[in-house]
């Protein structure tokens, strides 16, 4: 389940250095609900790793349990090796910060930022050498005086930053911290945010639903579903090689095509298990409209982009959609023979959903309709 660790900080004077986090086995129950059911992960030291899905699936319920703001009913939670299980949120050395930023509206930019070190009693000296470096690290030197509610969304964001990274603690954990941001203001701080984990070291957890920030942020990332681990790997292997239909639909944008063989190919029906019941997957980007491909298709709907279209068909039972360049010309109703390449073929079985690689010679050549 581990991604390959990037390196972290070394050499570097600001860095701060990163610890594993390992969830062994860990669950928590509402009720009769396992709101996350026998988790098993690590993360390890210095990396970033997303813990990704859709609403409901426990990626912050994961989350505060790292952080100590709920306590795991099963289970073990060891950070550097240490078992902080029981441990309450302020003896696990760790920083976190929130979809709501949690500033003080009545404190400047700087009070808000060394507010913790002052609870500690952090020297002043020391807090103001801290200070000057958060500040100049996130841009907000010229804004210290400042109160939160004279900030922008994205400043507001650093501020909360800087205060998570002053602590200098080995681990940051941060839930949904961008939900609140525009668009551009989301991809500024994606870039930030990762730039400032890669030059600092520490080890980071980060929850989002969002699959654009897990791709394009993560060293690994874990994605949920219904309390579990889905899968757990770099961003491309999630991509290129997705164990679950599950998988397969959460990445990817529009999602991929997961159909019925059977839809497809009637006759796959009474060809036995595992053929039979087979789920059959393709990108939309890796369908193409070829003279003699081999699957014959009906365009029910175009959706023009601009650069691309996306285009809506239906082969015998089988609803799919394909990714194609703005300048093809295609309509509803016309009728064409798709192709693509076998490399880009998925099948998955049709008892659990596992990946079934074995499958693929077996399941290409049926596929010409």
């Amino acid at each position: 389940m581990n991604a390959s660790a990037m390196p972290a900080a070394a050499g570097n004077a600001d860095a701060v250095g990163g610890q594993e986090i390992r969830l062994a086995n860990v669950s928590k129950i509402w009720g009769d609900t396992r709101a996350v059911d026998d988790l098993s992960i690590t993360v390890p030291a210095g990396t970033f790793t997303v813990l990704l899905g859709p609403s409901g699936c426990g990626k912050s319920t994961t989350l505060r349990m790292i952080a100590g703001l709920e306590s795991a009913d099963e289970g073990s939670i060891l950070i550097g090796g240490r078992d902080v299980t029981a441990l309450p949120a302020a003896e696990r050395d760790l920083a976190m910060v929130f979809q709501s930023y949690a500033l003080f509206p009545h404190l400047s930019v700087a009070e808000n930022i060394v507010f913790g070190l002052k609870v500690r009693r952090v020297a002043r000296a020391e807090r103001d050498t801290r200070l000057k470096r958060v500040a100049d690290l996130l841009g907000l030197s010229a804004l210290l005086e400042r109160k939160p509610g004279q900030l922008s969304g994205g400043q507001q964001q650093r501020v909360a930053l800087g205060r998570a990274i002053i602590a200098e603690r080995p681990v940051c954990l941060m839930d949904e911290p961008l939900s609140n941001l525009d668009a551009k203001l989301r991809h500024e701080m994606r870039v930030e945010i990762r730039a400032l984990q890669r030059k600092l070291g520490f080890t980071m957890v980060y929850v989002t639903h969002d699959q654009v920030e897990a791709i394009t942020m993560a060293d690994q990332v874990v994605l949920l579903n219904g309390g579990k681990v889905e899968q757990a790997s770099d961003p491309r292997s999630l991509y290129t090689r997705p164990e679950t239909p599950f998988a397969a639909r959460f990445i990817g944008v529009p999602p991929m095509n997961v159909a019925e063989l059977s839809a497809i190919v009637p006759d796959a029906a009474r060809m036995g298990a595992p053929l039979s019941g087979a789920r059959v997957g393709l990108r939309p980007e890796a369908l193409a409209p070829v003279q003699d491909g081999p699957l014959a298709a009906r365009i029910t709907h175009v959706e023009y982009l601009g650069a691309d279209a996306l285009v809506d068909c239906v082969v015998n039972d089988a609803a799919l959609v394909m990714r194609v360049g703005g300048g093809v010309s295609l309509g509803e109703g016309d009728t064409v023979r798709l192709g693509f390449a076998v490399e880009d073929l998925h099948v998955f079985d049709g008892a659990d959903g596992a990946r079934r690689d074995d499958l693929v010679k077996d399941v290409a050549p049926l596929l010409r309709t």
